[in-house]
């Protein structure tokens, strides 16, 4: 169990009585992407495709990094880095978690994992520990107003915005990305938020929201700002004139060709130019320290249907991070990897470069530092400072750490990895994935191999003993929880070629309803499918049984009111011969993953009982049940029925008895 030293925010009032000099106004507004990749700018010539002239200006303003990073791949545990300055394997936030109800400060290691694993994952935390004094509590305390636009995901209350040291939060949601999609209507339930007009960008009225806050906050006080993007996160869409602009110059033999992927990231920069308008309008823009950066790499595992100028369709990849490997969700370059800018009047010199290397870490000290407020007294930080770059100074970082503990099902994913990055180097160690339960390496010289290709494990050892040392060193400081060997690993089940193949190939957003197709059942009452929702597929009861015919999609029927913790056994009696499978998600999961289901199968057209045991890790959340897959045949079901250690009675489902 870790211990924190609990600093609560109003204790800080009177532990920092540090407020600002009535001289000293600099601003801060940090503008926070969503999943925008290293090469999804124009800053580092690595795209012809994206338009993006205003992080263009913004950068001949102050300095371009071209070595940052974020502290994870994954956008929550990122975002947490910077609020309190602390790697995710230290304050334990290693998955997109935080949108989930269940309220967990520790992580936890899995005891044991699934037969194909030879290891066990951890189970991330889903709040970051309240005593940890935050960067706007911070700030706030020294006399700065403070306000947060746009996604948070770090907690719903008594965790959002309004309670982690901001004034104002604007819209106050909780999730992963916009409520309902990028065009109004949203659907906020916040009295505060007036609803769009249909059709409305959420990234042009979060740039009207910061920007009116800009204009009317109170006048004595300078500003600290999230401006924290919802772009460029699914769901993916944008503005009709924008995708059809991109479609007449998308080269559908690049890599990076989908319209509205580029008219997402046209809004993202819009918004960003309208920040800076505002700023010289007001005549603030001299004292006013602008921070640009993303929360993790480009999206490469999901995909869209795009049409081209002469109306044909074809399907691409969201976008691509060459000539870095991997990508969202990866522990590789392309998955962490991110383009930065750092504006600071009077100290930065306007339109510079700098290849020194920075992560989302160092933000937290490095913004105290620049208004000259102090890290609170036993707050452990793993950022650095690095306001030496900023003033054009040579700087050498300490070793820089990504921890990633768990499986992952997108292109080149590793599993439950750290890395660090010391110097030209970096080692990724992964856990009990070397002989005989030890630990496999990779090792990359990143000066002469950007794109992670040649493994120098083997030829440098001494190299790889001395870094893999400091990620001992640091996982003892840190008190990481890390993976265990998997008791229930299974050798005969390992398949060492799918790791870093995405399985089932693009993750490919739900296709629009087609005629004859309900998304719920409509000729079946609720009561009659007791709970269950039927997707892609006709319903009807006859003599109670639910009878389910395809429209040319695999159906399924889902389930999200079942809660077991562990193994599960499913039973169902069904007409209709051929493989069927159940997928399951666990709480921690805050999606499907494509590779975690169990096949069975209903030999003949005669009634059969099937039986299916899951493995289930953590606690189940909710469950998919794939019947025979018949698209043009009608399949039936009696009844289904689950049983599992922690559910206490059986569960059964009769199907038409009320």
């Amino acid at each position: 169990m870790r211990t924190y030293q609990i600093l609560m925010p109003w204790a800080l009032l009177f532990t920092f009585p540090f407020t600002i000099n009535a001289e000293n106004k600099t601003n801060v507004i940090l503008i926070l992407a969503d999943d925008l990749g290293w090469a999804d700018t124009t800053l580092y010539g690595k795209t012809s495709f994206y338009e993006t002239p205003n992080i263009e200006r913004l950068a001949a303003r102050g300095m371009t990094f071209s070595n940052a990073y974020a502290a994870s791949p994954i956008c929550s545990p990122t975002r947490g880095s910077i609020l309190i300055g602390q790697n995710p394997a230290r304050h334990g936030m290693t998955a997109p978690a935080a949108h989930l109800p269940e309220i967990r400060f520790e992580p936890t290691v899995s005891p044991k994992g699934l037969p194909h694993q030879k290891s066990t994952v951890v189970k991330s935390s889903t709040r970051l520990d309240p005593g940890h004094p935050t960067l706007p509590q911070l700030v706030k305390n020294a006399g700065y107003a403070t306000a947060h636009f746009g996604k948070w995901h770090l907690g719903r209350k008594p965790h959002s915005p309004l309670e982690s040291g901001f004034d104002t939060d604007i819209p106050h949601w909780h999730g992963s990305g916009p409520k309902s999609s990028y065009l109004a209507p949203w659907g906020y339930d916040n009295p505060d938020f007036e609803e769009g007009q249909p059709g409305e960008h959420i990234e042009d009225r979060m740039a009207q929201e910061a920007t009116s806050w800009i204009r009317n906050r109170h006048p004595k006080k300078p500003f600290y700002m999230n401006y924290w993007q919802f772009s460029v996160h699914a769901p993916f869409g944008a503005k009709p004139e924008l995708i059809a602009h991109y479609s007449k110059k998308a080269d559908r033999n690049s890599a990076q060709c989908s319209p509205t992927y580029a008219a997402m990231v046209h809004s993202l920069d819009d918004a960003v130019g309208r920040l800076l308008d505002t700023l010289d309008a007001e005549g603030i823009a001299d004292n006013t320290i602008i921070v640009f950066y993303s929360d993790n790499g480009g999206n490469i595992h999901c995909g869209l249907e795009e049409k081209s100028a002469t109306g044909e369709n074809y399907i691409t990849a969201i976008t691509s991070n060459a000539p870095l490997r991997g990508g969202k969700g990866g522990i590789h370059e392309g998955g962490i990897r991110v383009p930065a800018i750092v504006v600071w009047p009077g100290v930065t010199q306007a339109g510079t470069h700098s290849d020194v290397r920075i992560q989302s870490t160092d933000l937290y000290p490095t913004i105290l530092n620049m208004l000259g407020v102090p890290i609170p007294e036993g707050h452990k930080i793993d950022g650095v400072d690095f306001t030496r770059a900023l003033r054009g100074q040579t700087m050498s970082r300490k070793p820089m750490f990504t921890y990633v503990p768990s499986y992952g099902n997108t292109p080149q994913w590793l599993p439950p990895s750290m890395a660090v990055h010391y110097g030209d180097w970096k080692l990724i160690r992964t856990f009990h994935h070397g002989e005989d339960g030890g630990h496999e390496y990779r090792l990359y010289n990143l000066r002469d191999d950007i794109g992670e290709s040649h493994n120098l494990a083997i030829s440098h050892p001494e190299k790889l003993k001395a870094l893999d040392t400091i990620i001992e060193e640091f996982i003892a400081d840190a008190e990481v929880v890390v993976p265990i060997p998997n008791p229930m690993f299974n050798p005969e089940t390992f398949d060492a070629s799918t790791i870093g193949v995405q399985k089932g190939g693009l993750k490919m957003p739900p296709q629009k309803k087609k005629p004859g197709t309900v998304k719920a059942p409509t000729t079946v009452s609720s009561a009659g499918l007791k709970g269950w929702i039927a997707r892609n597929a006709s319903v009807e009861m006859d003599k109670e049984i639910l009878r389910l015919k395809s429209s040319g999609r695999e159906i399924f029927l889902a389930n999200s009111k079942v809660r077991s913790e562990g193994p599960v056994n499913i039973r169902a009696r069904i007409r209709g011969g051929g493989k069927g499978k159940v997928q399951w998600r666990t709480e921690e999961q805050p999606e499907f993953a494509s590779d975690q289901f169990e096949v069975y199968t209903v030999n003949g057209k005669h009634w059969a009982e099937v039986s299916i045991s899951l493995p289930v890790q953590g606690k189940l959340v909710q469950l998919r049940f794939f019947p025979p897959n018949r698209k043009r045949e009608a399949v039936e079901i009696d009844w289904i029925e689950i049983e599992g250690a922690t559910i206490g009675e059986r569960v059964r489902w009769d199907f038409g008895k009320m």
